[in-house]
């Protein structure tokens, strides 16, 4: 656990140089009011271990608590403590509520805290796609801020890696048109780098290199100057096919498809590990990189990520993992390999104790951090004796494919962490967050940042009941209570729990689908009832508006699936005037007041998402490729509905524009079955429906990215003709 080297000079960035950045973010945060606090970065508080704050009042009325760090992040994670804790302030990303106290209160006695593991980590490979894909440098910036105010001080800095791998490509030799034909499109670039795919939804324009570079430079600076340590891409192995042409002898295989992509978008070729091209590729690319951008000597690389590799022999495995580990140090001999431990889960049959074993034995005990990825539903450092003495985050994933959906398993993560730290031998360094997709249950992100820098355990009721307070600004006995439930029902699923909107609502119609839940439903509409009776105190909180918009929305799609159960059940039984009545009710009404509550909130447009990838665009035809790409990532995933609404999204258009229509399409199907007395197709059905499914990805049709009416209002009629 000790082998990892500290930090060099904290990540590169002196005390002086985080104070200034801890100071900007505060009057970012707080403007004039800002002033009130004292703010100091001193490496020396943690005297060698992990990041210490303490806060106190000094003397005299001109401060009213002065916060001292051991880095930037540890005095952010220390103002927002006393916010937090003191001040009753809370900051999310779907709001901020920051009504500070005049004057501010004073502290009656010091307070000091150290996390428990030297890391925080933050960020999933796919989220740079399903969430950051259009983001400008002021949308990093409040992450950036929101992420040193959380704690968090190990993360990743990805963009504008496709303009270093392009100046490599060229150097090799490889001409233009094979490199755009590798790179995916914007909102694709995750799986293109880790080898699952290429081509699609590309090329990518060369102003889009620009602009990521520009990008980059600034995320980089911005979270160094703040003390977070940066973790930039590293070469996996994986390589177009371009390369294969200029070097007709390298050893190179092909790879099978992934995820229901044919050769056509996938099928990446891996370099073989002992072929000398993998050395000087990688280190070819990371020179690159080092150059640009500096380093914290941190690397990323997934050779396997939902890949089999060619061999189960361990002492091949071995040797893929000491080839990338060396193609880093050719670069950079500090390096360490920051690894994604998602594939020993994904694939088990695989991934026997001794393959697990042999790739992670290929790199030096201490010269590789392995994420347990999905450690509060399946960790594996329990099964690999702790990975096998190498050190490991212990990571909530939480999220797939940027669903929406109220999700959460509070109990695993309150005690998940602690109990790593105290399994035998436990090599465990920090805690993580490791969603697909972000902005989306605001309560689970603050539980797990929380618990990043506790010794024991929360409380969970007590804790939800001083969130509530913390969210809207004022004490409610009504949200406590509704908070309270949704904690107890929603957010407590136990056992193997992978949050995958599979709502009806959101799937693809058939007479097979899945409506379990694993929690009660009447505790919903229950917080949904408690809610709104809180309106009239709360509704002025933009932070109550949406959650008041999420919990609704969540009814709705309970409401769907009882519905559904009903056009089901009237479809077998042959009652005609039943399926219509149901029918009628989900398409004609349901769906299209479901449509205008997300249509009120900003945060639930999808004119937001479309409207912001066409912001990045220089010319009209980038704007059309880059709401295409917009588009498609949320509905079919891929030409022909490879990977059909895996980033399903509930949001203002497209219930009414793409959900409702395959639902109409549905019922009238069944109507006609009824009718003519011949039987119900699904595999007629689905070739119609993906018709409608791919029209819609290419309808041109522009969405507002402005909401419109009254959330209240729409809320409450909803719950007078629908509460059950």
């Amino acid at each position: 656990l000790l082998l990892l080297p500290p930090p060099p000079l904290l990540a590169g960035a002196e005390d002086a140089r985080q104070e200034a950045a801890v100071r900007a973010l505060a009057r970012r945060l707080l403007g004039p009011r800002a002033a009130a606090v004292e703010l100091s970065v001193e490496a020396a508080l943690a005297a060698g271990g992990p990041d210490t704050y303490r806060l106190r009042s000094p003397p005299g009325a001109a401060v009213a608590v002065a916060v001292t760090g051991s880095s930037g992040v540890a005095a952010a994670a220390g103002l927002y403590r006393y916010l937090r804790d003191f001040c009753g302030c809370h900051l999310s990303w779907s709001g901020a509520q920051l009504r500070l106290p005049d004057p501010l209160p004073r502290l009656r006695a010091e307070i000091r805290a150290s996390a428990p593991g030297r890391y925080r980590y933050y960020q999933n490979a796919c989220t740079q796609s399903y969430s950051y894909a259009w983001w400008d440098w002021a949308r990093w910036e409040r992450e950036i801020d929101w992420m040193a105010l959380s704690g968090i001080n190990l993360a990743p800095a990805f963009a504008g890696q496709e303009a270093a791998w392009q100046r490599v490509y060229r150097s090799l030799g490889l001409n233009q048109s094979e490199i755009d034909g590798y790179f995916t499109g914007p909102a694709f670039l995750a799986w293109n780098r880790m080898g699952n795919l290429h081509g699609w939804a590309g090329p990518l324009p060369p102003a889009w290199h620009l602009k990521q570079l520009y990008l980059q430079y600034r995320i980089v600076e911005r979270m160094r100057s703040l003390g977070m340590i940066t973790v930039l891409p590293a070469f996996a192995g994986h390589v177009p096919q371009g390369v294969l042409r200029v070097f007709p002898h390298v050893n190179a295989t092909r790879l099978g498809g992934w995820s229901h992509f044919d050769c056509t978008y996938s099928c990446t070729y891996l370099l073989d590990p002992e072929d000398p091209m993998f050395q000087v590729i990688g280190t070819l690319f990371l020179k690159e990189l080092i150059k640009e951008f500096g380093t914290d000597h941190i690397y990323s690389a997934d050779t396997f990520n939902e890949m089999t590799p060619l061999f189960s022999d361990p002492a091949y495995l071995s040797r893929v993992s000491n080839a990338v580990f060396r193609s880093m140090t050719g670069a950079d001999p500090e390096a360490l390999w920051l690894m994604q431990g998602w594939l020993f889960q994904h694939q088990p049959d695989f991934w026997q104790p001794a393959q697990v074993r042999a790739l992670l034995h290929g790199v030096p005990l201490g010269r590789m951090i392995v994420l347990d990825l999905f450690a509060e539903s399946k960790p594996v450092y329990q099964w690999t004796e702790s990975f096998y003495g190498q050190p490991f985050i212990w990571c909530m994933l939480h999220n797939f494919g940027g669903n929406h959906g109220l999700f959460g398993t509070v109990e695993a993560i309150n005690h998940g962490p602690f109990a790593a730290r105290r399994f035998p031998n436990s090599t465990m360094v920090g805690t993580g967050l490791v969603p697909e997709g972000i902005e989306q249950n605001d309560m689970v992100y603050e539980l797990m940042n929380e618990l990043g820098w506790r010794q024991e355990p929360l409380d969970l009721p007590s804790w939800v009941t001083r969130y509530a307070e913390r969210r809207y600004g004022a004490p409610n006995a009504a949200a406590a209570s509704a908070w309270r439930l949704l904690l107890r029902s929603v957010y407590n699923c136990t056992g193997v729990c992978v949050n995958h909107n599979r709502s009806p609502l959101v799937r693809r119609p058939s007479l097979h689908m899945d409506t379990e839940l694993w929690y009660n439903a009447s505790d919903v509409y229950e917080a949904w009832r408690l809610l709104l009776s809180a309106s009239a105190e709360l509704g002025s909180s933009p932070t109550f508006r949406y959650d008041l918009v999420d919990v609704t929305r969540q009814a709705a799609q309970q409401l769907v699936s009882n519905y559904y159960l009903s056009i089901r059940q009237a479809f077998q039984s042959h009652a005609l005037p039943e399926l219509l009545t149901a029918g009628g009710v989900l398409v004609y009404d349901l769906l299209p007041e479901l449509d205008s509550l997300l249509s009120s909130h900003s945060l639930f447009l999808l004119g937001r998402w479309l409207e912001s990838a066409r912001a990045v665009a220089t010319s009209d035809q980038e704007a059309e490729q880059y709401e295409l790409n917009a588009r498609n990532q949320v509905t079919l995933w891929g030409p022909s509905g490879n990977i059909l609404d895996y980033a399903n999204k509930q949001l203002g258009g497209l219930v009414l524009d793409y959900y409702s229509v395959r639902w109409s399409l549905f019922v009238s199907a069944l109507v006609e079955s009824l009718n003519s007395g011949s039987p119900f197709h699904q595999d007629q059905f689905n070739q119609a429906v993906f018709q409608v499914e791919r029209g819609f990805v290419y309808n041109k049709k522009r969405y507002p990215a402005v909401p419109a009416g009254d959330t209240l209002e729409i809320s409450r009629k909803l719950f007078l003709k629908y509460y059950p």
